[in-house]
């Protein structure tokens, strides 16, 4: 089996694991999907040194292991109220929609995997990409932009000037300006290094 094929296996593995515990927590008869949740960890342990991936592999496999990362501490939160009850209504919340940003609390930094997929890029000289057809719904995929162009000037030297929201304000304007001037459904973003230099550039697609 190659190691993409391994990957995909990964993948489908990751997705049934997800919809296991659903059935899990909706069911106080049903037994965790351990043997399976074994096999997800066993694959991601298996890729975790990067040493035999491509940049494309490198890059998918953090993204699995990142969305690992959110679902176990989901998994782990549910499970604690599952054992001990609810205790507070924001528990209730949780059993059915998942974890919610608590007000005042201040949001969690990009995770080391999210890190470690933007690194990638600079040290690899291959460009990322990303796609956006409407920034102000795809938050998370622009965090992921940014994340990836602030990691990607860190590993050069570069100074990383502004924030995540000013970064965000930028894309949403840039995107409605080209899709307007160039009549296309979608804009494409990459992050490579040129020359030493980060360079973030920005296309229509059709």
């Amino acid at each position: 089996m190659t190691i993409d094929e391994e990957l995909s296996v990964l993948e489908s593995q990751l997705r049934r694991l997800k919809i296991e515990y659903e059935v899990f927590f909706s069911n106080p008869t049903k037994k965790p999907p351990t043997d399976l949740e074994w096999k997800v960890l066993s694959l991601l342990r298996k890729f975790s040194d990067g040493g035999r991936l491509t940049f494309s592999q490198r890059f998918r496999y953090n993204e699995m292991a990142q969305r690992y990362a959110i679902y176990s501490d989901l998994w782990r939160k549910k499970g604690r109220i599952r054992e001990e009850g609810y205790r507070r209504p924001q528990d209730a919340l949780l059993s059915v929609q998942g974890v919610r940003p608590v007000e005042g609390v201040e949001p969690e930094q990009p995770s080391v995997a999210a890190r470690a997929a933007a690194a990638a890029a600079s040290s690899s000289g291959q460009p990322l990409t990303f796609q956006y057809s409407d920034p102000s719904a795809e938050r998370e995929q622009v965090e992921k932009l940014y994340v990836a162009l602030t990691e990607a000037k860190k590993q050069s030297g570069e100074a990383v000037n502004g924030n995540l929201d000013s970064f965000a304000s930028f894309v949403q304007k840039k995107t409605a300006q080209i899709r307007k001037e160039n009549n296309c459904e979608a804009v494409e973003y990459s992050v490579e290094l040129k020359n030493g230099q980060v360079k973030l550039t920005a296309r229509a697609k059709a």
